[in-house]
């Protein structure tokens, strides 16, 4: 953020804040929309069961016609043709309906299949007994149930949410068309009774059975539309369709009531009250029906209308809100850059040494706060800055003072490397050896001492580097020394006794530093290694590598009081050719430019390439890899390494 302009900063957040916002709007709105095309979709599912509506009420009462028809006694042609050109004329008018909603509500090929069968219907009836005749009418109320339940699924509409016009349409698309079928096979049995002027023990027991059907169903429409109206927010159901409804009850009731006379076997069968009444039942259900189907619509579209209500309640507080946004923005922009703009202009008068401007500026933010402080950081520096010059003749002074007492430590930490004279004084080994500072004052140590036939060799890394650990390793070297001196031959209690020294001084210093060293005695080709430090690499004669890790041989020096339990000592028999290598890891750890390490695998190659020759080459030739693979990078941390070949 800091790289960035104020414009690209309030561009970036800008961008980020509509982003949210937009994904809000989207699901929001996508909602919103959904719920409407649901509403929309019941709609449409209730204009096209209008016309199934008729079908059903015209169908029953042409098979009765055709009873009649059939029956030697009765005929009424002219009514019968009347009301097939009143089906036909429905069935044009739901054959427009499909056209329109037939892609939506999957419904063409169920109406054409009921169509198909309503032409057969009409080509064929007079070829038919009762009993086909039968067969083929009830194919065609299935037809038209089925695709009455169809479009009832599609639509959406057995899926509302609503209580209040579930249960409405509940009663349009199951209850009312279920009591409907019933009084129809009611009709029917009594007409087919009335023409052979008796009825069946099995068409009584039918219609007892059918009388108990409707009486129940005729309760749960009771039951459900009274659930309907008790949740209705409107309000406008139980005013619209209370009336209807209890008079469809009531003949509902009056039917079932004659109808459970046929209990008694003696009973006479009244064949025109059960037709008089369940045409009357009929012609009600179908009022409550289209009534019922005008409030559902009318809820549904109230829906609809507060979906898009709220949609631009939404549309209108977006836009508000985005301006009040922007509007802050824009201000908050302004005042901002008029304020970078004001301490701008001051910096470069105080850059030309006017330190006594001063900026006024009518702001009471954290803006206001910060030029406030401007002005105070200008009135100190005015002081500050005689205060600054005799500091820095100070600070001149103590970097002179500071610059010899490093350049004496590190002419001290020189000259206490051993020299090429001794590492060539040393019986049976050929020694050379690096040691580079990452600064002037560097923490690394490496030693090459004899003493009476011994060989002690001491390799070690003070964390960190500079002057402190610089120091710390002149007390390890000399240490190192005053043991040898001593002849302390047992690795426990040489190491122990350089950790009680270092430890003590660097508690006295109050200083965290600490040390790796391993220090290694050699003796007639055998090399005993002990202490913690970095892996130690043997490259036998024959070109084979081996690698001896060294942390269960010690631990760091000056980190604890007493170290003796964890020292330890391993033996390695050296035959003539054998190379070994001690390093630290500013080598291993050397980074390029871009931040690889030069690593251990890297150092092993380039020893076992140079094995063959000199310790000095070997030296040379790890070294000159090493700087290659640093290139331009700063060196971060001191460089030392130790080749040591048996003779």
């Amino acid at each position: 953020m800091n790289r960035l302009s104020y414009p690209q900063k309030f561009t970036l957040i800008g961008f980020l804040f509509a982003i949210p916002l937009t994904l809000v709007m989207y699901l929001l709105i996508s909602e919103i929309n959904s719920r409407v095309d649901f509403a929309q979709k019941e709609i449409y599912g209730n204009e096209y069961l209008r016309p199934l509506r008729q079908l059903r009420e015209y169908i029953p009462k042409l098979q009765l016609l055709n009873y009649q028809a059939l029956n030697r006694n009765l005929t009424n042609l002219d009514a019968r043709r009347n009301l097939e050109a009143k089906i036909e004329a429905n069935f044009q008018s739901l054959a427009n309906t499909d056209r329109r909603l037939g892609k939506t509500l999957v419904s063409s090929d169920k109406f054409n299949n009921l169509y198909q069968n309503w032409q057969n219907f009409q080509l064929r009836r007079s070829q038919w007994s009762i009993e086909t005749y039968d067969i083929v009418y009830q194919k065609l109320a299935l037809d038209i149930n089925r695709l009455s339940v169809h479009v009832g699924d599609t639509s959406n509409l057995i899926l509302d949410p609503d209580l209040d016009t579930y249960y409405l349409m509940d009663a349009t698309l199951l209850k009312i068309p279920e009591m409907q079928k019933i009084l129809s096979e009611i009709r029917r049995v009594s007409q087919k009774s009335s023409a052979r002027s008796d009825a069946t023990p099995e068409e009584r027991a039918k219609l007892i059975t059918l009388a108990d059907k409707l009486r129940e169903l005729n309760q749960d429409l009771t039951i459900n539309m009274e659930v309907g109206f008790s949740n209705n927010p409107h309000g406008n159901l139980r005013k619209k369709l209370s009336e209807r409804l209890t008079n469809f009850n009531s003949v509902v009731e009056q039917l079932t009531t004659q109808l459970d006379k046929l209990i008694n076997p003696t009973a006479l069968v009244e064949y025109d009250a059960y037709l008089d009444g369940s045409d009357r039942v009929l012609d009600s259900s179908f009022e409550l029906w289209d009534e019922t189907l005008n409030e559902l619509d009318f809820l549904l579209q109230k829906r609809i209308d507060t979906f898009v209500t709220k949609q631009n309640v939404i549309y209108i507080f977006v836009l508000i809100i985005l301006a009040i946004v922007l509007y802050l923005f824009v201000s908050f922009y302004r005042s901002v850059m008029q304020t970078v703009f004001v301490l701008d202009e001051a910096s470069k008068k105080m850059a030309s040494g006017n330190l006594d401007h001063k900026i006024i500026l009518d702001n009471r933010d954290e803006l206001g706060q910060v030029v406030g402080s401007f002005n105070k950081i200008a009135d100190a520096l005015v002081g500050a800055n005689q205060k600054i010059t005799v500091l820095n003749d100070r600070l001149k002074a103590e970097n002179v003072r500071m610059s010899a007492e490093l350049d004496v430590t590190r002419k001290i930490q020189q000259m206490l490397l051993p020299k090429d004279r001794e590492l060539k004084e040393v019986i049976g080994l050929d020694i050379a050896g690096f040691m580079e500072a990452a600064d002037e004052v560097g923490g690394d140590y490496y030693d090459v001492l004899q003493h009476e036939g011994r060989v002690k060799i001491g390799i070690g890394d003070v964390t960190g580097h500079g002057l402190e650990s610089g120091v710390l390793m002149i007390m390890v070297q000399t240490a190192v020394r005053t043991l040898l001196a001593y002849n302390e031959p047992d690795p426990v209690r040489f190491l122990t006794a350089i950790n009680s020294v270092i430890y003590d001084n660097v508690q006295r210093m109050k200083s965290d530093k600490n040390a790796s060293l391993a220090l290694l005695d050699y003796q007639q080709g055998m090399l005993k290694l002990s202490g913690q430090h970095e892996e130690m690499i043997v490259v036998r004669c024959n070109g084979c590598v081996e690698r001896f890790d060294t942390i269960d041989l010690g631990f760091p020096i000056g980190l604890d009081a007493d170290i003796a339990e964890f020292v330890a000592e391993k033996s390695v028999q050296l035959y003539s050719g054998d190379v070994v290598v001690l390093y630290t890891d500013g080598i291993t750890e050397a980074k390029n430019m871009e931040k690889l390490l030069y690593g251990l695998e890297r150092l092993i190659e380039v020893v076992q390439i140079n094995w063959q020759r000199s310790p000095a080459e070997i030296r040379d030739a790890v070294i000159k890899d090493v700087r290659s693979h640093i290139g331009e990078q700063k060196v971060f941390d001191d460089i030392t390494l130790l080749v040591i070949k048996q003779k």
